[in-house]
């Protein structure tokens, strides 16, 4: 799949002449769907779990689609989307969609494109308003194209610098030949150079059509405001004749193997087949066998347990209507034969297609597939990119004809699914080989000169429809309150009743830091550790724990985070099952005798990884010697370590007064609290408090270090530096505002409009405040060619001196305001994001309302007060700069 990671809320493009049928549909609850007469169709899912509503725009247009010789062009409109609609210059679309607070996507897919945002439902008519617009017209022009073509060169490079996206790439040549599915709408370097914008254009006016669009809109609306908005924006688009699909025919696999360079620091084996496809009424069944040969209770998994792989998964890497490609993969150390693996995953896969599959796991693979499906409704975005993918790209009615195909699949269906694809004549094998990095090399990081002022970005002149709401700033809401209570044996509980779902979720960790707990000589030890709990507990042993969290659908993980996912009914059943994990991990001495060589390996191989070289050059450079996050977890320490070792550190580390639990979904806190006592009640520390704080550190001198990484097309550059701060400064706030003056809201920002919109440098620039409990990281991270590593660093290192020497616009200052407080309410899009933030916050130990006091703090920022705090702490001569992949030129 070919993706553009847009910063921006992307740019959706709807259509309507006249409502041609809509209303509720029987026993689909709060859904309201559209037909229009000019062939548009629109869904509307009520979910008031938030103030928020996600709009997406699904093209049935994709890879497939595109001219001969010319695979990205569905890619390159999607790009060029964002540089200019009708009535409306891409400035003024980047700076809407950033003062709506710049949550947004869009991806190009095989047989799709989706355009998707995440807003304020209040704001929901202007998104709207912009999408009527570019849904009339794209400007297409080749001066934006000129532009615009660097930066999606960039991401290419990206993209092929990734060994699985290379693994898929080329199995899709093998596995689909001779079909558009053998081609990745990606795109490459050549067509795209080729690529003009009255190319664009004629791609543009053939497929993006109002009868070749599908509208999902989901979160807390009123549906018949909805679509009284839809008609008033899009009833003058027409309908255009669509030409027909290119076929697909398939041809026979052909039995093959490959070894591609990896950068990881493990190696992989791949076993590829093919299935069928989306439009098969035998789908179904293919979901069905993924989740039962991919089961912790199968025969695949038993791998890893057996010490013959570090991890084993089977899943889908590519689904489309006529064919998808499943995959069996093994992890391995970096320096393991991969043959003997490879054979036996055949002999497992032959074995189940001979043979059947277990009939528990069939009936445990849908109970949970189904109680997935409740899951999703737990997130508006979620809900959207669900209904999206059921319609768009699987051409079904609604997601819920999926789970009811699953709800009838039989052990019978998926043993004959499994006898006629499981065949190794037919399938691909493939290795992803680590290819070690060179030692990191000092480099001076910096070189040429420039004028290192500017004038900041102009003001963006808005349409008068958007200029008075954006303008107008308002504080949100404040969110929801929790209930925070703290039981007699230290464990913190945060409770929020959310009654979307019959579902629970709870989110935990316990405060603690290998890095200051592990004792000298001993690193390695909590990684141990936390690998020890997936083997079940002293009552349960590894396969009977997992059948227990099958019997009731239950996602359960152990560790110091932890996690736990049920239905409502099955609640207080999980989390007996998760405090057994938690509180009695059986810790088994075969276990540990497979885990520690195995670890000792992987760390030997990650050591040569060009990941982790380059992140051990930044913290070498960063912080002064001896700071505990330089401690090295080598091969050595691990084989030192012992079960007594691993079992000292669990009775230490692991304490209920270190503990949070966060629990959220349908239940009261009384409710909460009664089961989280009766599990986690009787858990008791002992001994004192250990530390967990790592050090403050003084500001660092600036340094420059090249990691050689022979798989990468592109370099990836970190420039970082320590600033004295914490989390609890006061200047945590404008420098936040400065932040997103710089970054974060696509075009409408400094960075992206000097490195993407101008020159096209770069594909994505992301700028970083890394504040944490004692101590604070400033960073700015991009990828480029390496000819233009120093260009790009040139103009970060001039924005951030104009951001010290003159204050910030009004214009800038409000649209950096209005990107903030309208992110805090988006951040309650999910319960998933509700409950992770809420946990965060009490690590860290900042109140649990701290997004309505940050609110009001953003509210009344002066530009004065963001020119002083970056001018005090940011040293733009100070930045660490580590670059990994060629050698910049």
């Amino acid at each position: 799949m070919a993706s553009s990671i847009i910063r921006v809320s992307a740019v959706i493009f709807l259509a309507a002449v006249l409502i041609f049928a809509q209303g509720r549909q029987a026993g689909e609850g709060d859904v309201t769907r559209a037909t229009l007469d000019n062939g548009m169709r629109v869904v509307i899912l009520r979910n008031p779990l938030a103030p928020v509503v996600t709009v997406e725009q699904n093209y049935l247009v994709g890879g497939n689609e595109t001219p001969q010789g010319f695979p990205g062009m569905a890619h390159a409109q999607e790009h060029m989307a964002f540089r200019g609609c009708s009535d409306l210059t891409g400035d003024q679309i980047s700076a809407i969609f950033a003062q709506l607070g710049g949550f947004g996507n869009a991806d190009t897919q095989q047989n799709i494109t989706q355009y998707y945002t995440t807003l304020p439902a209040a704001d929901l008519d202007i998104a709207l308003r912009v999408d009527a617009a570019c849904m009339q017209d794209i400007q297409d022009s080749d001066a934006e194209w000129a532009q615009e073509k660097g930066a999606i060169e960039q991401e290419v490079a990206r993209d092929l610098s990734n060994p699985t996206y290379k693994f898929v790439t080329r199995v899709n040549e093998d596995m689909f030949s001779g079909t558009p599915y053998s081609h990745d709408p990606l795109g490459t370097k050549d067509s795209f150079e080729a690529t003009t914008g009255a190319a664009l254009r004629e791609f543009y006016k053939t497929w993006y059509a109002p009868n070749n669009a599908i509208l999902v809109i989901a979160g807390d609306v009123e549906p018949n405001a909805v679509l009284a908005k839809v008609k008033e924006f899009y009833g003058k688009i027409e309908r255009k004749q669509l030409p027909p699909r290119l076929p697909v025919n398939l041809n026979p696999v052909k039995a093959e193997s490959f070894t591609l360079d990896s950068n990881l620091p493990y190696l992989l084996a791949f076993i590829a087949y093919r299935m069928p496809g989306t439009d098969s009424p035998d789908f179904a069944a293919v979901h069905i066998l993924a989740d039962v040969l991919a089961s912790q209770r199968g025969n695949l998994y038993a791998l890893v347990p057996q010490g013959k792989a570090l991890e084993t998964e089977f899943g889908l890497a590519e689904t489309h209507p006529k064919a998808s490609m499943a995959y069996s993969v093994a992890v391995l150390p970096a320096a393991a034969d991969s043959a003997p693996v490879i054979q036996e995953m055949r002999k497992i896969l032959a074995d189940y297609a001979a043979n059947g599959v277990p009939a528990d796991l069939v009936e445990a693979a849908k109970r949970r597939e189904i109680a997935s499906a409740e899951f999703r409704r737990n997130s508006i975005p979620g809900l959207a990119e669900t209904w999206s993918d059921a319609l768009a790209a699987e051409g079904r009615n609604s997601p819920d004809e999926d789970v009811d195909a699953m709800r009838r699949v039989t052990v019978e269906d998926v043993n004959k699914l499994a006898k006629a694809y499981l065949v190794d004549q037919e399938s691909i094998t493939a290795l992803l080989k680590p290819a070690p990095s060179g030692e990191p090399v000092a480099s001076n990081g910096f070189g040429g000169s420039e004028q290192l002022t500017s004038t900041p970005t102009k003001a963006v002149e808005l349409p008068s429809w958007a200029n008075a709401q954006l303008l107008a700033l308002k504080l949100p809401s404040p969110q929801p309150s929790s209930a925070d209570m703290t039981l007699p044996n230290g464990l913190r509980l945060i409770v929020r009743t959310v009654k979307i779902t019959p579902t629970v979720t709870l989110i935990g960790n316990v405060r603690h830091d290998p890095q200051m707990e592990t004792p000298s000589g001993r690193d390695g030890v909590a990684r141990i550790l936390d690998d020890l709990f997936s083997y079940g507990t002293k009552n349960l042993d590894r396969l009977a724990f997992q059948k227990a969290l099958d019997d009731i659908a239950a996602e359960e993980s152990a560790g110091f985070e932890f996690s736990l996912q049920t239905l409502k009914q099955d609640f207080p059943k999980g989390v007996q099952l998760l405090a057994d994990n938690e509180l009695n991990p059986a810790l088994p001495n075969e276990a540990f005798n497979v885990l520690k060589p195995q670890t000792a390996q992987f760390i030997a191989g990650q050591m040569k990884s060009p990941g982790y070289r380059a992140g051990r050059a930044l913290n070498a450079a960063l912080l002064p010697d001896k700071d505990p996050v330089l401690r090295q977890t080598t091969p050595e320490t691990v084989s030192s370590l012992t079960l007594d070792d691993v079992k000292q550190y669990y009775s230490k580390a692991l304490r209920p007064d270190l503990t949070t639990i966060v629990v959220i979904g349908d239940i009261t806190p009384e409710e909460a609290k009664g089961i989280i006592e009766k599990s986690f009640g009787a858990w008791k520390a002992a001994g004192a408090k250990p530390d967990v704080d790592l050090p403050r550190v003084p500001a660092n001198k600036a340094a420059a270090a090249n990691v050689p990484d022979p798989t990468q097309l592109q370099d990836a550059v970190n420039l970082s530096e320590t600033i004295p701060i914490t989390r609890f400064d006061p200047d945590y706030y404008p420098l936040q505002l400065a932040n997103h003056v710089l970054g974060g809201g696509f075009y409408a920002t400094r960075l992206y409009h000097d490195l993407r919109q101008v020159t096209g440098y770069v594909y994505n620039v992301d700028v970083l405040l890394n504040a944490m409990k004692t101590r604070t990281i400033y960073t700015v991270t991009y990828a480029c060619d390496p000819q233009n590593v120093s260009k790009a660093r040139q103009l970060i290192q001039r924005d951030l001196i104009a951001m010290q020497k003159e204050s910030v616009t009004p214009a800038e200052l409000q649209q950096a305001k209005a990107l903030l407080l309208r992110q805090l309410p988006l951040g309650e899009s999910s319960e998933d994001s509700v409950a992770n933030a809420l946990a965060a916050r009490a690590r860290i130990g900042l109140p649990l309302d701290e997004p309505d006091r940050a609110a009001k703090r953003y509210y009344a920022i002066t530009a004065d007060e963001v020119r002083a705090a970056f001018g005090k702490w940011i040293r733009p001569d100070d930045f660490v700069q580590v670059v990994r992949g060629p050698a910049p030129q």
